[in-house]
C-alpha cells in the first residue's frame, strides 16, 4: 500500500454516569461528563482506527472517553509514534484536521488561519487531492457500524467499547475472507 488511512469514530452509549473535571480551556476546573462528545453533542466512546488506501479497516484502538479530541486519544494509545516510525520507512498517513500536527509522515490538510488571506491554490489543490483519498477512511467507519447493528448504540458499560468493537473488526476480516 501507499498509505494508510486513520481517523478517529464516536460509537454512542447510553452509560453516562462518569464525570472528570476539565483541565484545557475556558472552562478549566469545571465538572464535565467523561463519555460526552461537545463535537457529536453526544455520549460514547473515542475509538480510533487505522484503514488501508482502499477504506478497509485494518485496525481499532481500545476505547478512550467520548470527552478525548482524537489527536490527543492517538497520541496516549500510541498511534502517533508508531506511525511516524511508519513514515521513516515510506508508509504515509492520511488524516483529517483533527490531527494536525500530529508528527512526521501524518499528512493533513492546510489551514487557513483566522485573518489570514484564502488559502494559495497549491494548497487547495493539496487540500482536494488529499480528501478525495482519505474519504475512503470514513468507509471504513461506516463499514463496522452499519454492518454491525451492536456498534450503533451500546448499553453495557462504556470500557466495552473497544472490545466489541474489536469483535467487530475481526469478524469483518472474516467475513472478507482476508482479501485485502
Amino acid at each position: 500500500d501507499t498509505h494508510v488511512i486513520l481517523d478517529g469514530t464516536l460509537i454512542p452509549t447510553t452509560r453516562i454516569a462518569a464525570t472528570t473535571i476539565k483541565t484545557k480551556g475556558t472552562n478549566r476546573g469545571t465538572t464535565v461528563h467523561l463519555w460526552y462528545s461537545g463535537k457529536h453533542r453526544s455520549f460514547g466512546g473515542n475509538i480510533q482506527f487505522l484503514a488501508n488506501a482502499e477504506g478497509f479497516p485494518l485496525w481499532v484502538s481500545p476505547v478512550l472517553p467520548g470527552s478525548r479530541n482524537d489527536l490527543s486519544a492517538a497520541r496516549d494509545l500510541g498511534i502517533v509514534g508508531a506511525l511516524t516510525a511508519a513514515a521513516a520507512a515510506g508508509l504515509r498517513t492520511l488524516a483529517d484536521r483533527a490531527y494536525h500536527s500530529a508528527g512526521i509522515g501524518i499528512l493533513t490538510p492546510f489551514k487557513k488561519a483566522a485573518g489570514q488571506p484564502p488559502l494559495a491554490t497549491d494548497h487547495h489543490s493539496y487540500n482536494l487531492l488529499h480528501s478525495q483519498l482519505r474519504c475512503l477512511g470514513e468507509r471504513a467507519a461506516a463499514m463496522l457500524k452499519t454492518r454491525w447493528s451492536a456498534l450503533r448504540r451500546i448499553t453495557l458499560c462504556p470500557k466495552r467499547i473497544g472490545t466489541i468493537v474489536q469483535a467487530a473488526l475481526v469478524l469483518t476480516h472474516h467475513e472478507h475472507h482476508g482479501r485485502y
